[in-house]
């Protein structure tokens, strides 16, 4: 079977498109991306090329930019280009060259298939195996998990797949060869310089020295680990059916349970879905011998991991939409989904009395921060002012004569596991303020939108 007996069957099996859709091909005018269009074009699908100047290699890069559209003219097909200011980009948000070169083509690829007059339906790129296995090794000796060791994936959800990845680089090479294919060289791909190549040029053809069949060797295996990760997904899946609880817009999951597989992978299979990463599993673990309160913030989101009791919550919105909302030190107003509370420090010799339900004085040297606003449960309970026992929640309520629909909206302000305040209601006898008390902890409950 030739080469494109042998591609149109990968595309097939794989089902990777459809004969009638139309694609788009990413074309650097090097000999993998000739091939591929050339492929395409024979096997009778319709597509576009783009191609992206990053502005790196002066001359070379005009040279190539040309050819390309020359390449565009040739199949008589549609021409996409971008032009980047690569190096500024990358300069100004602290990347390298190459993330600031893939974040750039990447980023306009999707713009182009998102835009409905192209009527684009998937992105093809040109990597083969060989940029497979070299993926792997860098991953493998960058550190990397499960997924890492996969390399490159066939197709991704956004709608770009990659038809040349089970054939290596000499066989498009001599594809090339025999249909006459011109085609232009990077000469950047001869130095050494980036870490690809340097596994490229050196690093492989010496390990294959020592182990001729190195090459197919690292093919079969990422086939392997792919194997391997389907397992471990299935695994994974069902024991996160298991642990994780949704309430709401939040996920919770008992900390006793998840700590007894002593398994970090299977932990940041968990947060990595909020876009956590391998650095916050370490966070993770000590969090759950923290403080009850203590959470993990993911800098630039609203996605945090809270310590509730036995439990750790993930919240992915905004505190105000949050069934639990953590309150800091020096929190001077706080917003749920029906109502503000305000907060301010009185001294003693300043304060007066306040009688309304809408507002709680507390001693504030008895306050340990962080503070906890929640919804009430089953088996809450506290100390109501005036009283020297304890009284559950739920037998409050029906003293105090509430409707189902009046319970379901009460929330309480916790420390700790102790409830400070059934909030508009009543706060709790040992937080009161006494003749000793030198700081009082005034909360002000307001309607939402007030301030």
């Amino acid at each position: 079977m030739n080469l494109l007996q042998r591609f149109k069957e990968f595309v097939k099996q794989n089902d990777l498109f459809q004969p009638k859709d139309k694609l788009l091909l990413a074309v650097s005018g090097g000999v993998d991306s000739v091939v591929l269009c050339e492929l395409c074009k024979q096997a009778g699908y319709d597509f576009s090329i783009a191609h992206c100047n990053f502005r790196l290699r002066d001359k070379e890069s005009e040279r190539d930019k040309e050819f390309v559209e020359r390449l565009a003219k040739k199949y008589g097909v549609e021409f996409f280009l971008k032009e980047f200011d690569t190096e500024k980009y990358a300069q100004d948000n602290k990347l390298s060259i190459q993330e600031a070169a893939r974040m750039l083509r990447y980023e306009w690829f999707h713009e182009l298939l998102s835009t409905k007059d192209y009527q684009l339906s998937t992105l093809l790129t040109a990597h083969h195996a060989d940029d497979n296995i070299e993926t792997l090794l860098m991953n493998f000796f960058r550190g990397t998990g499960l997924t890492g060791l996969t390399g490159i994936p066939m197709t991704t959800s956004s709608r770009i797949c990659r038809p040349l990845l089970s054939f290596w680089k000499e066989e498009l090479v001599e594809f090339a060869e025999q249909n006459k294919l011109e085609f232009v060289e990077d000469s950047s791909n001869r130095s050494s310089k980036y870490a690809r190549n340097l596994f490229r040029n050196e690093i492989i053809p010496l390990i294959s020295k020592a182990y001729p069949q190195a090459k197919e060797n690292l093919l079969d295996n990422i086939n392997r680990f792919k194997e391997i990760r389907e397992l471990y997904d299935h695994s994974a899946g069902e024991i996160k059916k298991k642990l994780l609880k949704e309430k709401g817009n939040e996920i919770h999951i008992p900390i006793r349970q998840l700590m007894a597989f002593r398994n970090r992978a299977l932990i940041f299979d968990i947060i990595s879905e909020f876009g956590f990463t391998e650095k916050h599993i370490d966070e993770v673990m000590k969090l759950a011998e923290s403080e009850n309160g203590k959470y993990i913030q993911l800098p630039g989101s609203s996605a945090r991991i809270i310590k509730f009791n036995r439990w750790f919550i993930i919240s992915n919105d905004q505190p105000s939409a949050s069934g639990t909302i953590v309150i800091e030190n020096g929190a001077k107003n706080v917003q749920c989904s029906i109502f503000n509370i305000q907060f301010s420090i009185v001294e003693s010799s300043d304060f007066k009395l306040q009688t309304s339900n809408s507002i709680a004085c507390l001693d504030a040297d008895l306050l340990k921060f962080p503070l906890i606003l929640r919804k009430w449960k089953q088996g809450d309970y506290f100390y109501p002012l005036g009283m020297k026992k304890k009284k559950k929640l739920a037998r409050f309520f029906i003293d105090q004569k509430l409707s189902r629909t009046e319970k379901e909206k009460i929330w309480v302000l916790e420390m700790d596991k102790k409830i400070l305040w059934v909030v508009g209601m009543r706060i709790d006898e040992r937080f009161k303020i006494t003749n000793k008390t030198k700081k009082i902890l005034q909360l002000s409950l307001t309607s939402p939108g007030q301030s």
